[in-house]
């Protein structure tokens, strides 16, 4: 067989074969802050969060994938439901830039190679953030900046996508990061100045709810013998 065969039929597998394996869109939706301060209802976006999505699909069913989001924490103790909190009045707001990457696992087959196909399925992510915001600690009440800070983190988000044509592919989900720090809310500061409260046993956590709308590129590789 001749490299001029083999160069065709590579050619021909590749266009029969092709299939979108990467990813790039955008994260729109809002956030909210569980923790020390504020109210405790697990889903409760208060404040727009915004960012960049990328994919890059191993097989059908499981995908790597790596986020850039920034938003806005705020919490208020009188939107709360606990009447200590109500009482005690405390807010915030605290900026949060955050980097995730880990695994995206589909629960049924997401091959969305014909553009007549409406495929739809639940889906799974996990892995590891690293998040940047500022280190609070309150004083007379009132929550005060104390140094720039960042921590690691352990996402979970649970949403449904769906193909809207062969390019395009929309998502909603929830996800909520465990945080390895206690200061986002100011309740465990690293300042001398700052007073401690609330659980110390807790760390904080944060939700992004929203939508993804991603582009999907990129063709699988040609298996070829030379």
């Amino acid at each position: 067989m001749t490299k001029i065969n083999i160069a065709l039929i590579c050619l021909l597998f590749f266009t029969a074969t092709q299939a979108q394996i990467n990813e790039l869109g955008v994260f729109v939706g809002g956030s909210n802050f569980i923790g020390d301060v504020g109210s405790t209802t697990y889903v409760n976006p208060n404040s727009p969060a915004i960012g960049l999505v990328y994919k890059w699909n191993k097989t059908p069913r499981h995908s790597w994938r790596f986020s850039f989001i920034k938003s806005k924490l705020t919490a208020k103790d009188i939107e709360s439901n606990d009447q200590k909190r109500m009482v005690r009045k405390y807010e915030f707001d605290n900026a949060i830039t955050e980097l995730s990457g880990g695994i995206e696992f589909n629960f049924f087959d997401f091959n969305i190679f014909n553009p007549l196909e409406r495929k739809i399925t639940p889906y799974v992510y996990t892995g590891l953030s690293l998040s940047f915001y500022d280190s609070l600690f309150f004083k007379y009440g009132r929550s005060e900046f104390d140094s720039k800070q960042k921590t690691l983190g352990l996402p979970l988000i649970l949403g449904v996508k769906s193909n809207l044509t062969s390019n395009f592919v929309v998502g909603l989900e929830v996800g909520s990061r465990f945080t390895f720090a206690d200061d986002l809310d100011g309740s465990l500061p690293k300042n001398s100045n700052g007073i401690p409260f609330g659980n110390f046993n807790n760390k904080d956590w944060y939700v992004f709810s929203g939508l993804t709308l991603t582009y999907t590129f990129g063709n699988k590789p040609c298996f070829c013998a030379e």
